[in-house]
């Protein structure tokens, strides 16, 4: 049997005589379009043109992003309805004419606004999708008697507009940081010398035999050895013993061991996602991979990424970038306004551009870079551990894992996550876990946390045999594909929820995104396409019932098949339309002309 198929029972395959069913196409749209326009099939033998071009791994670039116009959104003094105070803004852009605005603005989406309902009183007011429910008849928006205005908030995090001032203006103190680095300089200039000088003495040894009074250390030497004595008493090049600030506050270092750990994923791995896992058992989660530069120019798109529900207990912010100062600079700022658990470097990312301008996965040919990072953001301080993922090398048969990570726990980081497989493959292949084992065999006292290919319980245990000195498990695609994964692993059995589970889920989705977006037209818009990005995954996962030989594979494609009920088979559909579909019976109706097409590519299932 081929181990690349999932094999289905037979009373669900769909023939080719059912053409139409909607779970038949498990490839999207956009690519059986280009296949179409490529010269429709292709004779046997022939070379596909579109092979190389069209299945090259990343990101749908080009593709259609919806935006809303600035002018459709009603002015912040008309939002709790007429009667407020008036817009002081003289020349101020957006919507004044209220009724022509709720005109336009159209149907409520549903009579309940679960952020009027959850907390009493809803931001958005008429502008809210769901107005109605609590607005009265003077269309004036309501407060709920029990609404709490000092309640604290339950998303924190982010940039605040005096922050954001600051770090424009470059008002923001970085001494501390550039103190850091200049330490760190100094211990890897000593290292680097140290070793100069062994390898001298070995190749001097090899020629001439030395007498006892030859052996004198120098005096360079010995402040060489005192230093790194020091080093060796110390997190990555300082100490921090300072009881004042945030450090005061803080929780003691996290404890890595025998956690279930959510990957930080770009795009998807959105709050409102994190906040599904959360509940299905993740112990551990971190924030989309945030660039250190934009965060140092204090652009809100990028600052979102950081931040944190209050559901999420144990939180880190994963941080990329090419330049030690700037990374040191971010992982500073971070550490002194955000409340984070810890900081994590990227040096795995494969996306082209960031690889191209000297970051991600490319911090793993450039070592001299990458111990300036991880020694001067260690010693930020004792109580935020500062950890590193990466892969196991730029290139499928040059690994280079085993190497650095004994290197970056000496330069010290609290942990290191290594993903199975290499900068060139990608998705591709199968995570080597027992390289993951090599590698995690190597450190010494630092937690090595093992990535790639967990689909189910069994995954999970057949990985952690192979890799004992793996101390824990970080989870990406299985938990976009099945989030409920967290749960089996934890209760040691897989769980089939049915389609209206599932549908609850989504629901629930959509009700986090509403509030972390907001309730308008444009947080509507915004759920709606982080629903569609997560849909491009979820419809991968194939109920065990349905399955010849359960467990699903990550990297198995189906057989054609349908779901054992209409919706089944909707939620089982590789067709953007049908993504669409689904997303309108949640989140009503798309704009015209809305067209979605993923931003990931995904060639390997």
């Amino acid at each position: 049997m081929d181990s690349g198929i999932c094999y289905m029972k037979p009373e669900y395959l769909v023939t080719e005589a059912d053409g139409g069913s909607a779970a038949a196409n498990t490839e999207n749209s956009e690519t059986n379009k280009r296949k179409r326009e490529d010269g429709g099939e292709v004779e046997a033998g022939e070379k596909k043109k579109w092979d190389k071009k069209e299945r090259k791994r990343g990101q749908n670039k080009n593709r259609p992003v919806f935006k809303d116009e600035r002018y459709s959104h009603l002015c912040h003094s008309l939002i709790d309805g007429t009667g407020g105070e008036p817009c002081s803004l003289a020349n101020c852009r957006y919507v004044h004419d209220l009724d022509a605005y709720l005109a336009a603005k159209g149907e409520d989406l549903g009579p309940e606004c679960y952020v009027y309902t959850t907390k009493g009183y809803c931001a958005r007011g008429v502008s809210c999708r769901f107005s109605k429910s609590h607005t009265n008849e003077q269309g004036r928006n309501l407060k709920r008697e029990d609404y709490d205005e000092k309640a604290p908030p339950t998303t924190c995090n982010g940039v605040s507009s005096e922050l954001q001032v600051r770090l424009r203006k470059h008002e923001y103190d970085f001494s501390r940081s550039k103190e850091l680095i200049k330490m760190a300089e100094k211990l890897r200039d000593a290292r680097k010398l140290k070793e100069q000088q062994e390898k001298e003495k070995n190749e001097s040894e090899g020629t001439v035999s030395l007498t006892a009074g030859e052996k004198q250390p120098s005096e360079t030497t010995d402040k060489i050895d005192a230093e790194e004595q020091t080093d060796s008493k110390r997190t990555g090049c300082a100490i921090d013993d300072s009881t004042t600030g945030r450090d005061a506050d803080q929780k003691p270092a996290v404890d890595f061991r025998e956690k279930l750990v959510l990957s930080p994923l770009t795009t998807l791995g959105n709050l409102p996602f994190r906040r599904i896992c959360k509940e299905f058992g993740a112990d551990i989660t971190c924030g989309e991979m945030a660039c250190a530069q934009p965060l140092l120019k204090g652009m809100g798109q990028e600052w979102a990424l950081t931040k944190r529900h209050q559901s999420e207990d144990v939180f880190g912010v994963q941080l990329c970038g090419n330049n030690p100062n700037m990374i040191n600079q971010a992982a500073q700022v971070i550490h002194e306004t955000a409340q984070v658990d810890f900081i994590d470097l990227n040096i795995g990312c494969p996306i082209d551009l960031i690889y191209q301008q000297g970051g991600g996965s490319a911090l793993m040919r450039r070592t001299n870079i990458l111990e300036l990072t991880v020694r001067s953001c260690a010693a930020l301080s004792d109580r935020l551990p500062f950890t590193v993922k990466m892969r196991t090398g730029i290139y499928a048969d040059k690994s280079v894992a085993h190497e650095l990570l004994p290197l970056v726990e000496e330069w010290g980081a609290s942990a290191v996550t290594l993903h199975g497989r290499s900068r060139e493959q990608r998705y591709t292949k199968h995570a080597n876990w027992a390289y993951i084992e090599e590698c995690a065999a190597k450190a010494k006292r630092m937690p090595v946390i093992g990535n790639g290919d967990i689909l189910s319980y069994e995954d999970y245990i057949e990985r952690r045999t192979l890799a004992p000195h793996v101390s824990s498990v970080m989870i990406g695609r299985g938990a976009l594909i099945k989030p409920w994964i967290f749960q089996e692993i934890k209760e040691k059995q897989a769980w089939s929820p049915s389609s209206g589970q599932r549908y609850e889920m989504l629901q629930k989705f959509c009700n986090y995104g509403l509030e972390h977006w907001g309730s308008d037209t444009k947080g509507v818009e915004t759920t709606r396409r982080f629903l569609l990005e997560w849909q491009s995954f979820l419809y991968r996962y194939i109920p065990e019932a349905l399955q010849t030989a359960p467990p699903q594979k990550i990297n198995a494609r189906p057989q054609k098949y349908r779901g054992r009920d209409e919706m089944e088979t909707l939620m089982s559909s590789g067709n953007a339309a049908d993504w669409v579909k689904l997303s309108e019976s949640l989140l009503g109706r798309v704009p015209e002309g809305f067209t979605f097409v993923p931003k990931h590519k995904a060639n390997a299932f």
